[in-house]
C-alpha cells in the first residue's frame, strides 16, 4: 500500500531552512541598522557617502535587503523581480511629490505594499529597504527610514497571508493598523536623527504640537499617529484595487496569492 508523504524530502526541508535562515539574518541586519541609528543618532546622515555613518547605515540596509531576496528568490517568478523596480521608482516619485505639498500624508509605499501582497512579507520588506536606500542617493534624509519602509512591507505581506485583502475593508483596517506600528516606529529615528519631519504637512503639525508643549519624541509621536495610520489605509485600500483590477490569471501566477489564497478568488494549491 502506497502513501503520499505530508513532509518535504529532507533536501526540500533543507532548502526552507536556508531560506528563512537568509530571511532572518536579512531581517536582523535591518534592525540592527535601526537600533544604531537611534541610539548613535548621527548627525552627518545627510552628508551623503562621504560620511561614515551614512556608509554604515547604507550597508546594513542593503545587506538586509540582499538576504531578503536571496530567501524569497527561490520562491518568486521572474515578474516578481521585474516589478521590484517598477514599485521603486513609484514610491520614489509619489514620495518625492506629495512629500513637497501640504497633504499630510507619505503615499510612499504603494509599490512596496503591491509587492507584498503579491510576493509575501520578505519580498515586500527586501523592497521597502531597497526603496529608501535607491532613494536616498536623490535625496540622504531618507535612508534612516528604510527600516521603517521593510516593517511596512513585512506588515502588509502578513496581512496577505493571513487573508485580509480578501474583503476590501479588513485591507482598510489592515493598513491603519500597519500605520500606528510604523509610526511609532519612525518616530525615534524623525526625533532623534533629524530633529523633525522632512514634510511640509507633517512639519507644520509636528510644530504645532511643541507649540503646545509636547516634547519633540511626543509631538513626533502624536503627528505619526496621525497621519500614518490613515496613510497606510489608504495605501493598502489603492494596493487592493490595483490587485483585483489585474486579470486573474495575472494574480495566480504568483506562488503566495495561490498558495495562501491570498484574494478573494485565489484558490490554494
Amino acid at each position: 500500500m502506497s502513501s503520499s508523504s505530508l513532509t518535504l524530502p529532507a533536501s526540500g526541508q533543507a532548502a526552507v531552512r536556508n531560506r528563512r535562515l537568509l530571511e532572518i539574518l536579512g531581517g536582523a541586519s535591518i534592525a540592527a541598522t535601526y537600533v544604531y541609528l537611534v541610539l548613535a543618532q548621527p548627525t552627518d546622515i545627510t552628508n551623503g557617502l562621504s560620511s561614515g555613518s551614512t556608509l554604515l547605515a547604507l550597508s546594513g540596509f542593503l545587506l538586509g535587503a540582499v538576504l531578503l531576496i536571496a530567501g524569497v528568490l527561490p520562491t518568486v517568478p521572474t515578474s516578481t523581480l521585474v516589478l521590484i523596480p517598477v514599485a521603486l521608482v513609484l514610491n520614489i516619485v509619489l514620495g518625492q511629490f506629495i512629500g513637497s505639498t501640504l497633504v499630510p500624508f507619505y503615499l510612499d509605499s504603494i509599490g512596496t505594499v503591491l509587492i507584498a501582497v503579491l510576493a509575501g512579507p520578505a519580498a515586500g520588506a527586501a523592497t521597502g529597504a531597497l526603496s529608501g536606500i535607491v532613494w536616498s542617493l536623490f535625496n540622504p534624509t531618507v535612508l534612516p527610514f528604510a527600516a521603517g519602509a521593510a516593517l511596512i512591507g513585512f506588515l502588509a505581506g502578513l496581512a496577505a497571508r493571513y487573508g485580509l485583502f480578501r474583503r476590501f475593508y479588513l485591507a482598510l483596517i489592515a493598513g491603519f493598523v500597519t500605520g500606528i506600528f510604523t509610526g511609532v516606529f519612525s518616530a525615534p529615528i524623525a526625533a532623534f536623527v533629524y530633529g523633525g519631519t522632512s514634510g511640509i504637512a507633517t512639519g507644520a503639525v509636528v510644530s504645532a504640537f511643541r507649540a503646545m508643549g509636547d516634547s519633540l519624541l511626543g509631538a513626533i509621536t502624536k503627528q505619526a499617529l496621525l497621519s500614518d495610520p490613515m496613510d497606510k489605509a489608504i495605501v493598502f485600500s489603492v494596493v487592493a484595487l490595483l490587485v483585483y483590477a489585474l486579470p486573474r490569471r495575472t494574480t495566480l501566477q504568483f506562488p503566495f496569492i495561490r498558495g495562501h489564497r491570498v484574494l478573494a478568488d485565489a484558490k490554494t494549491s
